[in-house]
């Protein structure tokens, strides 16, 4: 849940890059850190456990505006990308006010893409909240590698969308990140779905790093105000 910080005027945002590991959470952060202005980003922490590391820092973007004379810092952590540290997922997970799942697009790294998906979808319940109802975005990393995954199968496999019964929000929602495709449609067996927003990254050279980064940031944006 979003902080605001009434003596430096700023409302404070955290987004949480998700996912299994060795798929990107890192690079992406990585790349953005890099790319930030020094002035208006804080330290670059790194939390390492024995394989892996989880990494966050906060940044406060010039590009994005205000809200209602606020502006809005971001804070970007990763969570560590193997099961067996679920317990520091979930802490990370807390107070969450978006999600960027990073998959890994390599098919032999599908089973892992589902198990962590799976993974996400229990801890948020945990805290007694809905994926499909918080800024959540997609990013199908490693696209440039000779095995990725057709974007199809990747898509169905991790992103099919749920199912919207509200009848007036029941309506053809072209997808304005990528041509041809719909956020909301309604599917051959007549249910009408609603997928999350995706992009296609290779975030060792930065392709698509920020473009997931800047839709995240405005869904959340949008949600507060």
């Amino acid at each position: 849940m979003s902080m605001i910080n009434y003596a430096s005027r700023e409302i404070n945002c955290k987004i949480v890059y998700y996912g299994p590991g060795l798929g990107g959470k890192t690079t992406n952060l990585e790349h953005v850190y890099q790319k930030v202005s020094p002035n208006t980003r804080g330290k670059l922490i790194s939390l390492a456990t024995e394989s892996e590391r989880t990494l966050f820092f906060d940044f406060l973007p010039v590009d994005l505006g205000t809200i209602r004379g606020f502006k809005t810092r971001f804070h970007l952590y990763t969570v560590p990308g193997q099961v067996y540290y679920n317990a520091s997922r979930k802490l990370i997970l807390k107070g969450v006010d978006g999600i960027v799942f990073v998959a890994d697009s390599q098919m032999d790294r599908m089973e892992a893409n589902q198990e962590s998906m799976q993974n996400l979808y229990d801890n948020m319940q945990e805290y007694g909240l809905d994926l499909t109802k918080i800024p959540f975005v997609v990013q199908y990393n490693k696209r440039d590698l000779p095995n990725a995954a057709p974007l199809t199968d990747l898509q169905a496999a991790l992103n099919p969308g749920w199912e919207i019964t509200e009848p007036a929000r029941q309506r053809v929602t072209p997808d304005q990140f990528n041509a041809g495709a719909y956020l909301v449609e309604q599917i051959a067996t007549g249910e009408w779905v609603e997928k999350a927003p995706y992009f296609e990254a290779v975030a060792v050279t930065g392709e698509g790093v920020f473009d997931t980064l800047k839709a995240v940031s405005k869904l959340v944006l949008k949600s507060l105000s």
